[in-house]
């Protein structure tokens, strides 16, 4: 049967599913609104299974955190129209907080029950993609804790309280005030979202990575023609920029360009009272390392509605 956009639309507003979905209930209803409701309830687990293939790229990455201890979570949808979905938004703060409440890895996330439910996170999530209508992914999480001292957080291009496109942890250990080792690492967050060191320190640089730029340096100083001691000396120089630039302790603080971000703690302790070491840090940027399929979204709603 013809099934009107009208007709679409509000059954999509009445069951929150997707516009395709809607479309093939209300067929096989013959346009009855309950009980293409009703169709799609029952047909909700194998929907969520068939949008699992498409790609979800887009999302939220969320962060929560007490005195102590704060996590990342990144959870993905396939468009930023459903990232700013109320109900998609109270999924990612819900992961979030559950992962505070464990280890932090993902299989301890996933297993663990969602709030105000008997369900697992990855039941939760898996049901979220039928009454949401788009394939919902919980990706990854991590969590950093210390004994004494603070873990901040910082959400760049935040679209609610702890939620995002870019989610920042830094780890201080001290003695001193942890309310101002906090204030410094949230700083120290905002540069690390800016900048995206590839580690703390040259010693947690990946050394197939630094192997790389080396041979990289090397063959580009060959071409200068230059004597083989000279090109090691050379390639030295380069690889201590290298480090500058790619490791946190190193580079130039963004707040402060004069300092580096070594340097920069060294002042913060002056406010903290005590020594301080940032020990670790987590960047989560949404997204990242996903190969995103080019769709056109226009032509896909003008397929949905079309009689």
């Amino acid at each position: 049967m013809s099934v009107s956009a009208a007709l679409v639309k509000e059954l999509r507003e009445m069951t929150g599913a997707g516009m395709m979905d809607c479309k093939a209930a209300l067929a096989e209803t013959g346009g009855d609104l309950q009980a293409a409701a009703d169709w799609l309830r029952k047909k909700g687990i194998a929907k969520a299974e068939k949008k699992a293939g498409r790609t979800a790229a887009d999302g939220l990455v969320g962060v929560a955190g007490n005195a102590t201890s704060a996590v990342v979570v990144e959870v993905n949808s396939e468009t930023d129209f459903v990232a700013r979905n109320d109900a998609f938004q109270d999924l990612v703060r819900n992961v979030a907080a559950v992962a505070l409440a464990t280890d932090g890895t993902r299989e301890a996330v996933a297993a663990a029950t969602y709030p105000g439910s008997e369900k697992s996170v990855e039941q939760a999530v898996k049901d979220a993609v039928a009454t949401i209508g788009e394939n919902i992914t919980f990706r990854r999480s991590a969590k950093l804790s210390v004994g004494k001292g603070a873990v901040a957080t910082y959400i760049h291009n935040a679209v609610s309280e702890g939620l995002g496109k870019i989610g920042v942890l830094v780890a201080i250990e001290t003695e001193g005030n942890a309310d101002a080792a906090r204030a410094f690492g949230r700083q120290v967050a905002m540069h690390i979202a800016a900048t995206s060191p590839a580690a703390l320190t040259d010693a947690e640089v990946d050394p197939a990575l630094v192997e790389r730029e080396k041979n990289i340096f090397a063959e580009q100083a060959r071409q200068s023609g230059k004597p083989e001691n000279i090109i090691e000396k050379m390639v030295e120089g380069r690889l201590r920029k290298f480090f500058e630039e790619v490791v946190l302790l190193k580079q130039n603080f963004v707040i402060n360009p004069d300092l580096t971000v070594e340097a920069a703690l060294k002042e913060a302790e002056k406010e903290i009272g005590a020594p301080a070491k940032i020990v670790a840090f987590q960047r989560f940027a949404l997204g990242e390392g996903i190969e995103k399929e080019q769709t056109d979204f226009a032509a896909e709603v003008a397929a949905a509605v079309k009689s």
